[in-house]
Order: C-alpha cells, then sequence, then structure tokens
C-alpha cells in the first residue's frame, strides 16, 4: 500500500513538473534567395557594415502590434545577429546576382581588398505576422578605386500570408534580395565592363 502511494504520489509530481516546463525556443534565419546568372564576372565587394534600429537589435523577433506598440517574442528567436544576418545574405545575394564568387562580408580578411564597398542602414526591418515584413534601408556603394559613388533607398513590403514566424523570415529573405538587386545595378552601373 505504501509503495503505491509513493508511485501515485511520484508520477503526480513527474505530471505536474511537466506542466511546469517553459516552451522551447524556436530559431530563424534569413536565406539568400538569389538565383545564379549564367555569366561570370570579375567584381570583387565588401559587404558592411549594416545597422539595424535598437529596436530590432536583440535575438528576439520584434513583433508590431500596433502602429506604436510592438511584442518582443521571447521563443521566437534569430539565429544570429541580425545585422550579421543581413550582410551575409546580402552578400550571397549579390554573388549570385553578379555572377562572381569574390563577395565577402567586411569584417572577413577576404573583403580587405575588394573593389566596391557596399553600406547598408536598416531605417525599418519591420515584423507583422498575418500581414508584412517591411524593410527601408539607405545604402551607398562606393567604388575603393576612384571614389565614385551611388547611393539609393529602397522600401519594400513583402507579404506575409499567415502567423508563422518561419514564413515572416522567408518574407524578410524576400525584401532582402529586392534590396540586393537594387545593389547590384549600383555595383554594375560604377562598372559598366564588369568588374
Amino acid at each position: 500500500m505504501r509503495r503505491s502511494a509513493f508511485c501515485v504520489l511520484l508520477f503526480v509530481l513527474v505530471v505536474a513538473g511537466a506542466g511546469c516546463a517553459s516552451p522551447r525556443s524556436n530559431f530563424y534565419t534569413l536565406n539568400s534567395v538569389a538565383k545564379p546568372v549564367g555569366t561570370r564576372a570579375e567584381y570583387s565587394v565588401s559587404v558592411g557594415p549594416v545597422s539595424v534600429p535598437a529596436a530590432v537589435d536583440r535575438p528576439q523577433i520584434v513583433v508590431r502590434l500596433e502602429p506604436n506598440r510592438v511584442a518582443i517574442n521571447e521563443f521566437h528567436r534569430w539565429a544570429s545577429p541580425l545585422q550579421d544576418a543581413i550582410a551575409r545574405v546580402v552578400a550571397e545575394n549579390l554573388a549570385a546576382m553578379l555572377g562572381t564568387p569574390h563577395v565577402a562580408v567586411f569584417s572577413q580578411p577576404t573583403g580587405a581588398g575588394a573593389r566596391y564597398r557596399v553600406l547598408v542602414d536598416v531605417l525599418r526591418f519591420e515584423s507583422a505576422p498575418g500581414e508584412a515584413a517591411t524593410l527601408d534601408a539607405v545604402w551607398t556603394v562606393r567604388s575603393t578605386k576612384d571614389g565614385t559613388t551611388r547611393s539609393g533607398r529602397t522600401t519594400v513590403s513583402e507579404p506575409v500570408p499567415d502567423r508563422e514566424y518561419a514564413t515572416l523570415a522567408a518574407a524578410h529573405s524576400r525584401a532582402l534580395g529586392r534590396l540586393s538587386a537594387d545593389l547590384a545595378g549600383a555595383i554594375q552601373g560604377l562598372s559598366p565592363a564588369g568588374g
């Protein structure tokens, strides 16, 4: 009798403990969406630094609830710092769009001797599950050879058809693809000969 009471008590404690366990965190990444071009070019590009607004410069995904209200989701997080992820994805997109393997993130030693430098200042990186992923960025592409520059602003709103965070991350990736296309155009405009 005593043994069965102990087993029942142990079972109740295990079930109660399982009920108190915190939910597990989910991690999301941004990814390149560019398709490789068929031609090869000799561009060399260094991407960065990239700056992001302080409100989203955190591991947790910040979700817009209302125009002046956000929520910081403790259980849905970016797998790496947002400015690092954005720089990496832009570099991957540019490598595919320009047809060159010589694209690096600025902090990498391989980016030190690049012919073009890309600077990105993200003004808005807004997440609204079930609505849209919004990117607003100003950028500059500078030739390290002669100092000429091209600057611009890319504002993109990609639809997010459901409330899944993976869908939201994919929409942000598409928005970064549009930014990367503008940057690739600026690089090609600075050097029509392809290098």
